[in-house]
């Protein structure tokens, strides 16, 4: 009941909240690791970047966590955001366009939160397809899609929608694009966009103007900045 209750409650939190809960998630397993207990929202929002108030704004859409004086007890925390976050359900995901970048992904460790399990690799090149990456045979997109709650885009951005189409057409609910590419869905399928080059800017806008560190999408993947602009345009050039 307490996880429907959370997940109820998670679906009032604004955009900038749940884009800063993962965040939170990895100071809080950050903490729980060295053995500490509890932590406090002045703690949690000088690692976040953001301040304490704001930190107990968005932890207050979760229910009662902390108390005044006392902080956050952390197995609590960790579990309540877990919950907010649907890390306890379990769910497919598939990725189309094993070129540099989606190479990378699959063979990251922090690719796949809790709950997530990659279920298939599509490409369109004859040359990939058939050959192993991180446990599966790439198989051929053109063919059937394997079930699948989300579908992972690393596709060229003229390919995108046609890609976009293919997944939903399959039963995909969300996607998850890497394209520099909007792209255009029925209503109950959901989009979020990430795109290295506008991450770079907003980055730099902070910087230039001493906002400090935001939680974004890139730190909520556990994704680097690329180490060169020419990082996102590898997708492209190893799809065909």
């Amino acid at each position: 009941m307490g996880a429907v209750t959370t997940r109820l409650r998670s679906r009032k939190l604004s955009e900038p909240t749940i884009s800063r809960l993962p965040i939170y998630q990895r100071i809080v397993e950050g903490w729980i690791a060295r053995g500490e207990t509890r932590i406090d929202s002045r703690q949690i929002g000088e690692l976040a970047g953001v301040t304490a108030t704001t930190v107990r704004r968005d932890l207050a859409g979760l229910g009662t966590l902390g108390t005044r004086g006392a902080g956050y007890e952390l197995s609590l925390l960790a579990s309540r955001i877990a919950e907010a976050l649907g890390h306890d359900r379990h769910y497919g995901v598939v990725v189309v366009g094993l070129g540099n970048l989606g190479r990378a992904l699959v063979n990251s460790s922090n690719f796949l939160i809790r709950g997530a399990q990659l279920t298939a690799l599509y490409d369109n090149d004859p040359a990939v397809i058939g050959t192993e990456i991180a446990g599966h045979v790439v198989e051929d997109f053109n063919g059937t899609i394997a079930a699948a709650t989300v579908g992972v885009l690393c596709v060229p951005s003229a390919a995108a929608q046609g890609a976009a189409d293919h997944l939903v057409a399959a039963g995909v609910r969300g996607i998850l694009n890497f394209a520099p590419q909007v792209i255009s869905v029925p209503l109950g399928t959901a989009v979020h966009y990430v795109d290295f080059s506008i991450e770079l800017q907003i980055l730099m806008y902070h910087l230039n103007n001493g906002t400090g560190p935001l939680g974004g999408v890139l730190h909520s993947l556990g994704i680097a900045a690329p180490s060169s602009p020419s990082m996102a345009k590898n997708a492209e050039a190893a799809w065909h």
